[in-house]
């Protein structure tokens, strides 16, 4: 087990560190309330604070949520940002109540996602736009000298989390949605299908033109991996065998016969 990189800084730093197991156990808000705190701050929590927690501040406390609310509330705004296609996204500075990232809003800050993005490019973006986003709140906040807006009614949409069954590409979808669904799974967990019954991951693909039975490959050569989808193909440029390292096609191929007219799919 290694420290990540919010321990790291604070030990660097010799800042004060609190790590609870949970903040439900009996005391684990006893550190917070002796910090005497003007206002909590929360990043990347991804579990509901406790009401006990939302009152130890007379000020409450803000959250730092990767989109422009109330689109995406949830915990995983990024993936599902990039998995719907949308142009853009951004930084909500929200004061958090008891409901799911439900609060009032004081400030959004937008960010065009670009064509190649994914969830690791984004999330580097969103967490440097979060970090000056905040810093800008604080001070109206602590004067008291605005009011956050109520989030609409219209335009509610859900992250849910990433699970086990977002993982699996359709090929029966287009190649549009699914050069999507790769680049929102990487660099993790990482987009799969199965070949021959040997579990396959996806690391990057463009949009091609191509005709064929979904999943069925259609040309493999060293540019890549070309695979039927709903409308058009994609053309597969990194992927990574089970206990293998992600390699590009052309070194995949010289330790894989790939044969045109092989089905990719779910494991049987």
């Amino acid at each position: 087990m290694l420290p990540g990189p919010v321990k790291q800084l604070a030990l660097q730093h010799q800042l004060s560190l609190y790590q609870p197991v949970s903040l439900k156990l009996e005391g684990a808000l006893d550190p917070l309330r002796a910090a005497q705190p003007d206002v909590l701050v929360v990043a990347a929590y991804g579990m509901l604070l406790p009401p006990e927690a939302l009152g130890i501040a007379p000020l409450g406390a803000v959250n730092i949520h990767a989109s422009l609310l109330p689109r995406w509330r949830g915990a995983a705004p990024i993936q599902r940002a990039l998995l719907a296609g949308d142009a853009r996204t951004g930084i909500s500075i929200m004061q958090m109540d008891a409901g799911l990232d439900t609060g009032p809003v004081w400030s959004r800050h937008a960010l065009d996602i670009a064509p190649d993005d994914d969830a690791g490019t984004l999330h580097d973006r969103l967490a440097a736009l979060g970090a000056r986003s905040i810093v800008g709140a604080l001070e109206p906040i602590a004067r008291r000298t605005a009011a956050p807006e109520p989030q609409p009614e219209e335009g509610v949409t859900y992250a849910h989390k990433i699970g086990k069954a977002d993982l699996e590409i359709d090929w029966r979808k287009p190649n549009v949605e699914l050069e999507r669904v790769i680049r929102a799974l990487r660099p993790a967990p990482g987009a799969r299908t199965h070949w021959r019954g040997e579990l396959l991951k996806l690391w990057a693909s463009h949009c091609v033109e191509g005709i064929g039975e979904a999943g069925s490959i259609l040309q493999a050569s060293a540019d890549g991996i070309v695979v039927s989808c709903a409308h058009g193909a994609l053309r597969i440029t990194s992927l990574q065998r089970a206990g293998g390292n992600r390699i590009g096609a052309a070194e995949f191929l010289r330790g894989a016969a790939l044969l045109p007219g092989e089905r990719l799919g779910p494991a049987l």
